[in-house]
């Protein structure tokens, strides 16, 4: 008996021993899983309360990185721009901003240039950076792109300085040229030819200021406001018109066809010729704006052609997926546009050939006053050009009924500046490397 029970005190000794002891290391277990490790400080920290929404909405890149250096949080524009890479910030620059304010609490801001993901041209971003500690053991950096506030500014910039250059060369011609009068009031002949220099200056000054506040109107004004349909027609023989005088002095034959039809021609005997059947193709637009973008690709055909030659202008409906559009060719036989040169005639106050622009009287901002009109319309304009063989410039406009169908939704303005970016989905101006049209033959002498 006495065994038995002492083997039995020893069991619920040992039982009780056992039950302790796993309570202990329970609870010990329980304390240490509750106590935060030197690890988690630094992978798992949390963002302060508001934080995580109020950097979803900010429009800048956004980056919070905890004390190791690692990226906590980060927009997804932080990823597009190429900041954060493999889960740390990959900009060495803003990563010692980041280390420097963490250490010192001090707010620090930066402007940079960053080489662009995926191109291998050396194009680079223009950021600017700002550092600011959040909390005691967080930072966050804040990235804005002004990539293309830069390069608004630098087309601002360029154009004034253009413009002053423009408009300098006329005026200070006009000063000299007076000077001369007076100097030679006892020379009849040479006051004559002197005068005539000023007519000619006094001519180009006007056509300048003309075709500024004609840029500044189609860029400021929408043209729906007081849109109406034009009959395309009577824009091409507005256009054949307005360079009837230039044609005839180099003897250039002007042949229009709309819709299937001649509406009218000149040759260099100055004859016009029409016919019916073609009044069907009508644009809803700002008639002055039209025709002013028309005949700027008449004026410009007739300008860089060489004498006897011909110059083409075809209109037709093209089917769309969002409605029929009407287009408008312009074909020359002129020298043509070098593939670089494509590339830039758009811009304002940019010439191909500045010898022959001074010569013809053109100011350089024509083919962008009609990249805007179509831009405004809800249009494009396209080139398709060959050296020594000519070039084709072809105008793209919803037809009439689609167009006003648009304007009854039309609630904002168009594109502010299109040397800024093209309206979304809807004007682009490009250099196609075919032609749709039939280009005409390479320049020869007409009989």
């Amino acid at each position: 008996m006495d065994v038995n029970a002492a083997v039995a005190a020893a069991a619920a000794i040992a039982g009780v021993l056992t039950g302790v002891i796993a309570m202990l290391a329970f609870r010990w277990s329980e304390r240490e899983q509750k106590r935060p490790t030197r690890t988690s400080l630094h992978t798992d920290p949390v963002l302060p309360p508001g934080v995580d929404t109020v950097l979803s909405v900010l429009r800048s890149s956004a980056v919070v990185l905890d004390e190791a250096d690692a990226v906590v949080k980060a927009s997804s524009a932080a990823y597009a721009l190429g900041l954060v890479r493999g889960g740390k910030l990959a900009v060495e620059p803003m990563l010692q901003m980041a280390r420097d304010t963490r250490r010192d609490g001090e707010i620090r801001q930066v402007e940079l240039d960053l080489p662009r993901r995926g191109t291998g041209r050396g194009e680079a971003l223009a950021v600017s950076a700002r550092v600011a500690p959040l909390g005691s053991r967080l930072v966050l950096l804040l990235v804005e792109d002004l990539t293309e506030a830069r390069r608004i500014e630098a087309v601002r910039r360029d154009f004034v300085a253009n413009v002053s250059h423009e408009l300098k060369t006329p005026v200070g011609a006009l000063s000299l040229l007076s000077e001369a009068v007076m100097g030679a009031s006892d020379d009849p002949e040479a006051v004559e030819r002197f005068a005539g220099r000023m007519q000619i200056e006094a001519t180009r000054l006007t056509n300048l200021v003309q075709e500024l506040i004609d840029l500044s109107r189609v860029q400021n004004d929408d043209p729906l406001e007081d849109a109406e349909p034009v009959r395309v027609d009577e824009l091409v023989a507005e256009a054949i018109d307005r360079c009837r005088h230039q044609a005839g002095t180099k003897q250039i034959t002007m042949a229009a066809n709309v819709g299937g039809g001649p509406i009218g021609a000149s040759d260099e005997d100055g004859g016009r010729r029409r016919a019916d059947g073609t009044a069907d193709l009508q644009i809803w637009g700002n008639r002055g704006q039209l025709a002013a973008a028309l005949g700027n690709l008449v004026e410009n055909a007739v300008n860089y052609s060489p004498a006897r030659t011909r110059v083409g202008i075809a209109a037709r409906r093209v089917p769309a997926p969002g409605g029929d559009l009407i287009e408008v060719a312009v074909t020359d036989q002129g020298i043509g546009i070098s593939e670089k040169d494509r590339e830039r005639i758009f811009e304002r106050f940019y010439r191909v050939d500045p010898a022959r622009s001074r010569h013809t009287g053109g100011t350089g901002l024509g083919l962008a006053i009609v990249k805007h009109v179509a831009a405004s319309h809800g249009g494009e304009v396209t080139v398709w050009s060959s050296e020594g063989q000519g070039s084709t410039f072809t105008l793209r406009l919803p037809e009439a009924g689609v167009a006003r169908d648009r304007a009854t939704d039309h609630t904002s303005g168009l594109a502010d500046d299109v040397d800024a970016g093209p309206p979304d989905g809807t004007t682009t101006v490009t250099t196609p490397t075919t032609s749709p049209y039939e280009p005409l033959s390479a320049p020869e002498v007409l009989p």
